[in-house]
């Protein structure tokens, strides 16, 4: 098994030397500040404190936004947006020096050819607590535009920090996910989770997120410089551990999945 993982490692070399010869078609507009419409979870009683809302919570109705639910779009629709939504991204974090890294599923389809898995409903990201503290300070609710030859037109996406990303415990679980990048147009999103060291007396050096996925900084850092969707993205720097450890060897390798 250990020989396969290093032939696909080393294939996936070839193949991110693939990419990064293609052109990257896409800029971003300078980001501004938005006034966003009351959350409608905020309409229902004090005891509901989930900040995030979705119109359902089945596989297909749990990855859109209320806000900016407008109906479940097609296969064709949801690829292109989740396409242009992590290059964006990816590209505006980039530009203004803010570290993030793409994990979970995303980091799985990394792993197979650098591209979205045909599958993926939504796209997973990571940064670190002092980052996420950093965005809620700077960024929170702010409105980036985004341009592409390849779009009729520009598209918007909102910067939405959930309030109660400081908490850095699980609670009630009603709010692991501490961030969001959302397409206006639709309300699919990247769900972006801090990190954070909760216990460092009985776990020095051991980060986690409200959904209990545990890294030792090692296994994270230094983060590895690479190609995701056709733009320059960060991934964890032992990423078959962490790949491995979350969905077993056997995601590596497998070349179906559910037929």
């Amino acid at each position: 098994m250990r020989t396969l993982l290093y032939a696909t490692t080393i294939a996936l070399a070839v193949l991110i030397g693939q990419i990064a010869a293609l052109p990257v078609e896409t800029n971003l507009v300078e980001p501004k500040p938005v006034e966003i419409k009351p959350n409608l979870g905020m309409l229902k009683e004090e005891t509901d404190h989930k900040y995030f809302h979705e119109p359902g919570n089945n596989d297909i109705l749990g990855h859109y936004d209320v806000r900016y639910y407008h109906g479940v779009v097609s296969y064709d629709e949801r690829t292109d947006t989740l396409r242009h939504m992590i290059r964006a991204y990816l590209q505006f974090f980039r530009a203004e020096g803010i570290e993030t890294w793409i994990a979970h599923g995303t980091l799985l389809g990394w792993w197979w050819n650098g591209m979205l898995l045909p599958w993926d409903w939504d796209v997973d990201v990571q940064v670190s607590g002092a980052t996420l503290a950093h965005l809620a300070t700077h960024y929170n609710r702010t409105l980036h535009d985004y341009t592409s030859p390849s779009l009729a037109g520009p598209r918007s996406y909102l910067l939405d920090i959930n309030p109660w990303s400081r908490e850095r415990e699980r609670g009630d679980g009603q709010n692991i996910i501490d961030a969001r990048w959302i397409d206006t147009r639709n309300g699919l999103y990247i769900d972006i989770t801090g990190l954070s060291e909760t216990h460092p007396d009985l776990a020095p050096g051991v980060v986690s997120c409200k959904n209990y996925h545990r890294y030792r900084m090692e296994d994270l850092y230094p983060l590895r410089e690479s190609l995701y969707e056709g733009v320059p993205a960060l991934i964890p720097n032992d990423y078959v551990k962490i790949l491995t450890d979350e969905y077993q060897e056997k995601a590596l390798v497998e070349k179906e999945y559910e037929g």
